[in-house]
């Protein structure tokens, strides 16, 4: 046999694996430009499903080209259960890499145990969510701080979830043996319905040596005035404890000064404060970035909801009806696309 036939059937044997890696090389190439390239400026939320996307396309491309092996069926064979048996390695022993995080961000999309725009505290961490990833979820704090929280710790750890429907907010003081608990109840249920909280209850939580301690807690509607209406129960709390001329002493009490022995320590000028204008701009400031991202998946939600009953709308539509219908059908899908290709600080609402 001559050199040059060893040459064109050694060429003839690779030639379906070269083949095959280009193109699969190529697919990957254009996908990866189409789908992340492309969209870098998105965040995690909208990532997510592409780097899905993209990881399925590698995958399916790594056994295309075991499949195009210059081998026998039985070998082929062999390669094919090796690389499953590789995948099925990593994800089993990688319960602290890359793909763990990938698997626990795939099932809190199944589970939905929260959502953007809802507050959750994991560990010591509180805050709202900004965007939900692959790797990651990253959470705004109440210092406006962004941070990422691997995916895997919010599927080992208990995550408490806040979420729009409503929410308990409370606060504890404690108070001396001298005054009588039926009075204190209606203080503090006075001060939760100055602060706008429904449904206010009172506890007694616990009879210590020196005092008592008082828990007082209401229903917030409105959880995007979480922080403000903590703020503002403190506030009517003391407002009324000390309009009626009663010590707080929480959480311990210890005063060296010489007072006489019906001195109390109240602040001077026992009015009660005009709340100020400006009571919810601490939300407005610290979760500016959440809010946004909210505001953005309830407007691409309302326009999907809209372009499906337009679309269910033209199938029976006449002539003229169906024009109408078309172009505004065109608009709606416009908006979508302006919404989603803006990036998440850029974003609007359609109606801005």
């Amino acid at each position: 046999m001559s050199l040059l036939q060893t040459v064109n059937e050694t060429i003839l044997l690779f030639l379906p694996l070269a083949v095959t890696a280009i193109i699969v090389s190529a697919i990957l190439w254009i996908s990866h430009v189409l789908l992340i390239q492309r969209h870098q400026d998105d965040g995690n939320e909208r990532l997510f499903p592409r780097q899905l996307a993209m990881l399925t396309l590698t995958l399916m491309g790594v056994i295309a080209i075991a499949l195009s092996l210059p081998v026998s069926d039985s070998s082929r064979n062999q390669v094919i259960g090796l690389i499953g048996l590789v995948i099925s390695g990593v994800f089993a022993f990688s319960s602290s890499t890359i793909f763990s995080n990938i698997m626990a961000g795939t099932m809190m999309r199944v589970t939905k145990p929260f959502r953007t725009g809802d507050f959750i505290q994991v560990g010591e961490l509180f805050g709202r969510v900004v965007e939900r990833g692959l790797l990651d979820t990253e959470i705004q704090t109440e210092n406006r701080e962004l941070v990422a929280i691997p995916n895997t710790l919010l599927v080992s750890t208990a995550v408490t979830v806040t979420r729009s429907s409503g929410c308990i907010v409370s606060t504890t003081l404690s108070l001396g043996y001298d005054v009588h608990h039926a009075q204190v109840e209606t203080l503090l249920l006075q001060a939760a319905e100055n602060s706008q909280l429904t449904d206010p209850f009172v506890q007694v939580l616990e009879l210590g040596n020196f005092a008592i301690t008082y828990k007082i807690s209401g229903m917030l509607v409105d959880v995007k005035s979480l922080l403000s209406a903590r703020s503002n129960l403190r506030k009517q709390v003391l407002d009324g404890l000390h309009g009626e001329g009663i010590e707080i002493m929480s959480p311990s009490f210890m005063n060296q000064r010489k007072v006489p022995d019906d001195g109390k320590v109240i602040p001077v000028g026992r009015q009660p404060i005009t709340p100020s204008h400006t009571e919810n701009v601490a939300e407005s400031v610290v979760f500016d970035k959440a809010e946004e991202a909210e505001q953005r998946e309830n407007a691409k939600a309302g326009l999907q909801a809209q372009i499906a009953e337009c679309e269910q709308r033209l199938g029976d539509a006449k002539d003229e009806q169906k024009e109408l219908l078309q172009q505004q059908l065109k608009m709606l899908k416009d908006q979508l696309k302006i919404l989603n290709d803006t990036p998440v600080e850029q974003a609007e609402s359609p109606a801005q």
